[in-house]
């Protein structure tokens, strides 16, 4: 018996003591920038560590190859980082090409919804028919949002993942202004996803119209900053002229000029860009 009192009373003074302890939450890591940059892309199952590998060995591979070819190791270096550099910058164009999809189609998929939503159906059947029948860019992310809210049965939860498999900022406004219009309720959805879909449809018309105007502007200091080094590129297969830049001098004027140029370029591009939009509560 006193043993059952014992074990009582330690029972109790350990809930006691449990009760005024505060869980530690544990805060989320916030994603790496080549995390997000292969979300973006839309890049699946290829994790960062592949990504580092392959800049490393597109480095390498470069390198050696112009050491073996023009004797020059101040040439090898520099076509070896510009090597290193290529896989991360094939990503970037991907999710530039991307995003500039998703903002062409992001308004036929608002319209579709509204016309589902008037026609009767609720709000995730309208989301799970875009996986069928909406733009052709939208429809993989859509598709797998269907699957999640049919095996899960959250409709939150289903558009958290939606959220991170589109990893769009003009997805992230549709996603947020859907939830919100689902938990307020009410009758105004339909007029909110028409007035969305204008705004989007009015944004990317003008979105259209900057970067044509802008690309001359990109593709000037592309070629700018390319055609030194495809001369250089040239002159390796010259092994008399060349052999200069295998001196401190040599080394000097490369590094130098490489320094020049990626400045410049930086300096450029960083002008004629268009603001960015940021995703919302990513």
């Amino acid at each position: 018996m006193g043993a059952l009192v014992g074990l009582g009373v330690g029972l109790g003074l350990l809930l006691v003591w449990s009760s005024f302890q505060v869980p530690s939450v544990r805060s989320a890591r916030r994603p790496s920038g080549l995390s997000q940059l292969l979300a973006r892309a839309g890049v699946e199952g290829v994790s960062v560590r592949t990504i580092v590998m392959a800049s490393g060995g597109c480095g390498v591979t470069a390198g050696l190859a112009l050491l073996a070819v023009a004797k020059a190791w101040p040439i090898a270096l520099v076509f070896a980082l510009i090597g290193g550099y290529l896989p991360y910058a094939a990503l970037q164009g991907r999710a530039r090409r991307r995003q500039r999809d998703f903002a062409e189609v992001w308004p036929e998929a608002v319209d579709n919804l509204a016309s589902a939503v008037r026609a009767g159906m609720s709000l995730p059947e309208a989301l799970s028919a875009l996986g069928t029948r909406g733009p052709t860019a939208l429809r993989p992310a859509f598709a797998a949002f269907a699957l999640d809210y049919q095996v899960s049965g959250r409709f939150p939860d289903a558009l958290d993942r939606l959220k991170d498999r589109l990893a769009d900022p003009v997805g992230d406004r549709v996603v947020e202004a859907l939830r919100v219009a689902r938990e307020v309720g009410g009758g105004d959805l339909g007029r909110l996803l028409r007035n969305l879909s204008s705004f989007l449809r009015q944004d990317a018309r003008t979105r259209s119209e900057l970067e044509s105007r802008q690309a001359w502007t990109v593709s000037g200091a592309r070629l700018a900053v390319a055609a030194p080094w495809i001369v250089l590129l040239m002159l390796s297969f010259q092994p008399d002229v060349i052999a200069r830049y295998s001196s401190a001098g040599g080394a000097l004027v490369v590094f130098g000029g490489a320094a020049c140029c990626f400045v410049a370029y930086r300096l450029m591009v960083r002008i004629g860009r268009l603001p960015t939009e940021r995703r919302v509560l990513a």
